[in-house]
């Protein structure tokens, strides 16, 4: 379900204001396509894991350990190439977008924010 356009500006309001406060936790949660998880990487890997599993089965066919033995290594690294992360990806740039410096510690967005939650604990009392 698409956000409306106000929905939308509050979002992005939130996200800066994210940003400014916090910027170790924004980057932290911040989703970036070059953190997950390579579809090349993955194919190659189970290329790899495939090619291990049949030297595994001519050992097995040969009754020879070595060969087995080798397959099962060979199957072993294949995951392993598939699920880990390329150096190159993550010495990659910061994530997470350029913040704006906050002049006076708030964003206007926050303040009517605060604003709204004093004027209703004033009506209550």
């Amino acid at each position: 379900m698409a956000l409306s356009e106000h929905e939308q500006r509050l979002l992005d309001q939130l996200e800066q204001q994210l940003h400014a406060d916090d910027p170790k936790f924004a980057h932290s949660m911040a989703s970036d396509t070059r953190r997950s998880m390579s579809t090349r990487r993955l194919v190659i890997g189970s290329l790899i894991t495939i090619a291990g599993i049949l030297v595994l089965l001519a050992g097995i066919v040969y009754q020879n350990i070595f060969i087995g033995v080798a397959g099962f290594l060979i199957m072993g690294g294949g995951v392993y190439f598939a699920t880990t992360k390329s150096k190159q990806v993550e010495a990659g740039q910061p994530l997470g977008r350029p913040t704006k410096a906050t002049s006076g510690g708030k964003s206007g967005f926050m303040s009517s924010l605060e604003d709204k939650w004093d004027e209703r604990k004033r009506d209550q009392t």
